[in-house]
């Protein structure tokens, strides 16, 4: 199975990824136990059917050391000049306070040493406090170890626009923001996406499928409740779900989805995922990856064999209109980590 060529994106000038990214925050404890070696096989599963870029964080458990040991496997099984050909993206999360360069350097350097790699591809932060400007300290010395090699590119993960603007202007690269972008949660439309294509900054989405809720599994099935959602992902969706509009209104878009994929022939999953594709800036969409649990390779692999039309956007922006703005009860891209 190869995907087509509309799959690939040209990121930057040496980084050629996925459009679909294999999220790692499932592996992370709250989804099911994982088994390394189990894990790692499937990782060479996902890179043989062109799922070549890998999501992770330093704190979603192991996800860090299962892509040193999966580079480890792929050398020895396949030769050094096989590592060309994945990416692997991994946050930094500080506890805001004072930053100095020995302590940034420090954290990069873990990461290296987990992922078995030089130089980080990307390295995307978060902040919890605004009001803690230390924040800037923390990139500039990153800055300073991409200068020096230690980090290809620096990006951001769930910066609001009004901070994203203030940390371009401090003459810092920023080259991605990940944010949650889903038919259910589109605050991104409001700022984000028109100051992302203004200073060529892609997006890569999270929750683009609301932890599996849009799904053919949630269709006219009563509303869940908490002991019915199983994994972490599913709670935390439910919740925006309750915020957007609630079960009832949920229960329209599914049907409304249901009819989009077949029409297309597709899932609902794929139409939640193309629709987001689709938007301006928008880089990738983060699919989880229950790594030896629940694989969607092939199903993932037709969101490259279809596109949506005006009907179907006209449809689903009709049920859209019904829902809760977001972005009043919220407020911007990541404001819901920061209350």
């Amino acid at each position: 199975m190869a995907l087509s060529a509309d799959s690939r994106l040209q990121f930057t000038s040496d980084l050629n990824i996925c459009r679909i990214l294999n999220g790692m925050w499932q592996v992370s404890g709250g989804h099911g136990k994982i088994n390394s070696q189990a894990a790692i096989k499937t990782m060479f599963q996902y890179v043989d059917a062109g799922f070549t870029t890998w999501d992770l964080a330093d704190h979603y458990g192991p996800a860090e050391d299962f892509i040193g040991e999966f580079r480890r496997q792929l050398v020895a099984n396949r030769g050094k000049e096989a590592l060309a050909d994945i990416q692997a993206f991994t946050k930094w999360v500080p506890r805001p306070g004072r930053m100095t360069k020995k302590l940034v350097e420090e954290n990069i350097d873990i990461s290296r040493r987990r992922m078995d790699v030089e130089s980080l591809d990307l390295m995307q932060f978060h902040w919890w406090d605004y009001q803690d400007k230390n924040y800037l300290d923390a990139l500039k010395y990153m800055a300073e170890l991409q200068t020096e090699g230690k980090i290809k590119h620096l990006a951001l993960t769930n910066f609001d626009t009004e901070h994203l603007q203030i940390i371009t202007e401090a003459g810092i690269k920023i080259v991605s923001n990940q944010v949650q972008f889903s038919l259910v949660d589109r605050r991104p439309e409001v700022n984000m996406v028109q100051f992302c294509q203004q200073h060529d900054i892609k997006l890569f989405t999270y929750g683009t499928l609301c932890g599996g809720l849009l799904s053919e599994k949630y269709i006219g099935k009563p509303e869940p409740r908490g002991f019915d959602l199983g994994t972490t992902s599913l709670r935390k969706y439910k919740n925006m779900v309750d915020a957007w509009g609630g079960w009832r209104l949920f229960q329209d878009l599914l049907s409304t989805l249901k009819q989009i994929a077949d029409k297309h022939g597709v899932s609902i999953a794929n139409v939640a995922t193309r629709y987001i594709l689709d938007k301006p800036a928008v880089g990738g969409v983060i699919v989880g990856a229950r790594l030896g649990i629940s694989e969607h390779i092939i199903d993932n692999a037709k969101v490259f064999n279809f596109n949506l039309d005006a009907e179907d956007s006209n449809i689903i922006n009709t049920i859209s209109s019904q829902s809760r703005d977001l972005y009043q009860l919220i407020g911007d891209c990541g404001d819901e980590y920061r209350r």
